[in-house]
């Protein structure tokens, strides 16, 4: 425990600044939990719309110095991903739907284009030199 006078005050506004801190970043880590939830439940156009609170929440801790501003980049690129991967995801089943509607390709068509791919997807191979065999004989000549 400090005796000096200083000192007793730093340790109570440590203290009171560390407090602060677990209840900012517990509030950041809510909000990205409440987005997480929203896009598991397939609610993507709901987390688009929560998504500029958390970035201004997450900004706003890393200007206080309370998450790294690489930390808080992660962050925000993390949930911009998932929200993006979300809404491809949503959007994938319609696309399908579309695709199942078209005719299908004739048969003699389909054969001719699995020829050609065939054909142009063997890759080139170079020869390779033959791997020599160090021997005794080969290092004392060297």
């Amino acid at each position: 425990m400090p005796n000096i006078k200083s000192a007793k005050k730093r340790v109570l506004v440590n203290a009171k600044k560390t407090e602060q801190n677990k209840n900012i970043r517990s509030e950041v880590k809510t909000e990205i939990k409440k987005i997480y939830a929203l896009i598991k439940e397939g609610k993507v156009e709901e987390a688009k719309a929560l998504l500029p609170n958390a970035f201004k929440l997450i900004d706003s801790a890393a200007g206080k110095n309370i998450f790294h501003k690489n930390n808080a980049a992660n962050k925000k690129s993390k949930l911009a991903k998932k929200i993006e991967a979300a809404a491809k995801d949503t959007t994938a089943p319609q696309k399908e739907e579309a695709k199942a509607e078209e005719p299908a390709p004739a048969a003699a068509e389909t054969v001719a284009e699995e020829v050609a791919a065939e054909v142009t997807e063997e890759p080139v191979k170079k020869p390779r030199k033959p791997r020599t065999k160090k021997t005794e004989e080969t290092e004392a000549a060297e």
